[in-house]
C-alpha cells in the first residue's frame, strides 16, 4: 500500500485544494445520508410507511395483477367480518 493510499481507496492528489474538495464532497454526502436516516427513523415516518405497506397489501389481496377485483376474496373477507360481528354480539348478549 502506497503512502498516499488511504484505507483501500484510490491515491489522493497532492494538491491541497483538491484534497479539500474531496473532503467537502464526502462531508456533504455524509450529511445527506445522516439527514435521510433521521427522517427514516422518525416515528411518524415509520407509521406512514407501515400504513402505506398495509394499504398496498390489502389492495393486493382483493385485486389481481391487472387491478380487477377478486370477488371471491372480497366475499371471504366480508364473511369473516360478519362472523366476527355475530360472535361479538352473541357474547355481549350472553353476559347481559
Amino acid at each position: 500500500m502506497g503512502a498516499d493510499q488511504g484505507a483501500g481507496g484510490p491515491d489522493l492528489p497532492e494538491d491541497p485544494e483538491a484534497i479539500e474538495k474531496i473532503i467537502d464532497d464526502r462531508r456533504r454526502r455524509l450529511a445527506q445520508t445522516v439527514d435521510e436516516l433521521v427522517v427514516r427513523a422518525h416515528p411518524k415516518e415509520i407509521a406512514r410507511r407501515s400504513a402505506n405497506d398495509a394499504r398496498q397489501r390489502a389492495v393486493g389481496f382483493v385485486t389481481d395483477e391487472q387491478g380487477d377485483p377478486r370477488y371471491e376474496r372480497i366475499a371471504a373477507a366480508a364473511a369473516a367480518v360478519v362472523l366476527l360481528l355475530v360472535i361479538v354480539v352473541v357474547r355481549r348478549r350472553g353476559r347481559s
